[in-house]
């Protein structure tokens, strides 16, 4: 059974989404600043800082580079997930959106819009996940 969309939900841009959320993990990640300020954290997790000398480095930089987005990885074409090879180890990277005014605790209802969109970038061990 499929449930009809409102008639007044406009479905965000993918396209608009994927390039705001390329300019934000290439800030965070390798200090490129974005043509627009995008709004957003970077955040990684316990495993990774204990991973060892170095380790978080290596996969914040590998996060911000990656850029081997396919339908099997990015099915929305949000550029959201992401996860990459460090010293054997994966790492899986995530972007989460939410309305920048609720504290984390709302998704963004227009996550297309900068201006009241929250981008959290996560980095994890895969085992994190």
């Amino acid at each position: 059974m499929s449930h009809p969309e409102p008639a007044d939900y406009s479905r965000p841009n993918a396209a608009v989404i994927a390039s705001q959320n390329d300019a934000f993990r290439r800030f965070a990640c390798l200090g490129i600043t974005p043509d627009q300020q995008i709004q957003g954290r970077l955040v990684v997790t316990q495993s990774l800082i204990e991973a060892g000398d170095g380790f978080v480095t290596e996969a914040v930089q590998a996060t911000g580079a990656f850029d081997t987005f396919e339908p099997d990885n990015d099915p929305e074409g949000w550029h959201d997930f992401g996860a990459v090879t460090i010293r054997g180890e994966t790492v899986f990277w995530k972007l989460d959106h939410y309305e920048a005014s609720s504290d984390f605790r709302y998704g963004a209802e227009a996550p297309d819009n900068p201006e009241t969109t929250m981008r959290v970038l996560t980095v994890m061990m895969a085992r994190d996940w």
